[in-house]
């Protein structure tokens, strides 16, 4: 008989470990499944590369969403759907207030939805929060591993790069860094009574202010300093989600 797969990630729709680690990158995936005991590809599917094994003897699934909240957002209802309750988005940002470097992490205690799908779904008014449980469980895994750590508020938004049309910015509102994804994440948990979070590595300055790049390099998340940060990040991340399957986030 042919396994009973969800439609758009090809996950099976039961067997998948109840606590997940989603990121970005299909290869980023792997390497945080290869800190996994036992780790196993589940699937792999356009963007989206399922694996399961465990973390310090808790079943763990790490996944891959692809860049962009309207294709995440579609990773994180089918996990939701095959019986994943808890799910740590792992991934890289722009800083964009002072004092934050590069390599450090930023863990998310919210998120601006501008995201180009969750409007789609709910009025501007509803939040996009992080379960405090789980802003916890990632500030004691990263106090504990000696990772370089902030927290508050970050910018989700559809848009990498400016264009022709000027992009309203958050310059000045206190927001600690600018990704893709998270907000569809969290809006996703709150709908679905699921525990979410995000923790990101820190790799550079906001697209707003990318320069030209055969002046000054531009635009590099490929350094070490960066590949540190996300080292540790991945060693963070499956460690809150050990505390939070033990209650011992606080």
């Amino acid at each position: 008989m042919t396994q009973d797969l969800l439609p758009i990630t090809r996950v099976p729709r039961t067997g998948l470990p109840a606590h997940a680690v989603v990121v970005g990158d299909p290869a980023r995936a792997a390497a945080v499944a290869a800190l996994l005991d036992g780790a196993e590809e589940v699937s792999y599917h356009r963007e989206y590369r399922v694996f399961s094994g465990s973390w310090k003897g808790l079943p763990v699934t790490v996944a891959s969403h692809g860049v962009g909240g309207p294709g995440a957002i579609l990773l994180f209802q089918e996990l939701a759907d095959a019986g994943v309750s808890t799910l740590l988005r792992f991934g890289t940002a722009g800083a964009m207030k002072p004092g934050i470097g590069d390599g450090d992490l930023v863990i998310a205690e919210a998120a601006v939805r501008d995201d180009g799908v969750t409007q789609q779904l709910l009025p501007p008014e509803y939040p996009a929060v992080s379960s405090p449980e789980a802003v916890l469980a990632l500030q004691r895994a990263a106090r504990e591993a000696g990772a370089p750590h902030h927290r508050g508020i970050v910018w989700t938004r559809a848009a990498f790069q400016p264009g022709l049309l000027p992009l309203f910015s958050y310059d000045g509102a206190g927001l600690a860094a600018i990704e893709m994804e998270l907000s569809a994440l969290l809006v996703t948990a709150s709908l679905r009574g699921l525990i979410a979070g995000g923790v990101l590595v820190i790799d550079g300055a906001n697209a707003d202010e990318l320069v030209d790049a055969e002046t000054t390099g531009g635009y590099d998340p490929h350094r070490d300093v960066v590949a540190a940060g996300v080292e540790r990040g991945a060693v963070v991340t499956l460690e809150a989600l050990r505390l939070l399957a033990e209650g011992n986030e606080a």
